[in-house]
């Protein structure tokens, strides 16, 4: 692993995430929103929203999941990533995360909920530090992953995808 990484790692006090990569939540707002606003798709009450730092390297890359919410990545620095998205209705669609403005690259960006995600640095030996962002909060009750057959029988059309990006 890039010893920069290593020492982000170590500074900002991440930890392993199931998805894959590093994180540490950063903030948790003290406003809940009550189940009453939020409807039936969510059991209790959230917290208005959540961020965390997020890590990626060359190694470690975010599998394909998803969440109920919407969620915005921030770019803060390191090289690229590229965010793999698949719609609910299944239509593929990347998008490169970073600071190069001129070359199509954009710092932040939002993924829409329900729809399943996955992140990766494509370049050797490097890494990326994000920031992710979640309305209403979030809850690992509204955390999914799944397998990559499982994931595959939903979606056959993007199975290479799926398989290079999935952890089982």
């Amino acid at each position: 692993m890039n010893s920069t990484a290593k020492e982000l790692i170590r500074k900002l006090n991440l930890k392993p995430h199931p998805e894959g990569g590093y994180f540490r939540e950063t903030y948790r707002s003290s406003s809940e929103i009550p189940n009453s606003v939020l409807g039936e798709q969510y059991r209790g009450g959230r917290n208005c929203s959540t961020c965390i730092y997020f890590l990626l390297t060359s190694e470690k890359f975010s599998a394909f999941h998803r969440i109920k919410q919407d969620e915005i990545w921030h770019f803060y620095t390191g090289k690229t990533i590229t965010l793999h998205v698949i719609s609910e209705s299944g239509n593929y669609s990347n998008q490169r995360i970073g600071n190069a403005l001129l070359k199509d690259e954009i710092p932040q960006y939002v993924v829409k909920g329900g729809n399943w995600f996955a992140a990766e640095v494509k370049d050797e030996n490097a890494y990326a530090l994000v920031g992710c962002t979640v309305a209403p909060g979030f809850s690992y009750e509204d955390f999914e992953l799944k397998t990559s057959l499982e994931l595959t029988n939903l979606f056959p059309a993007h199975k290479n995808i799926i398989q290079r990006l999935t952890h089982a």
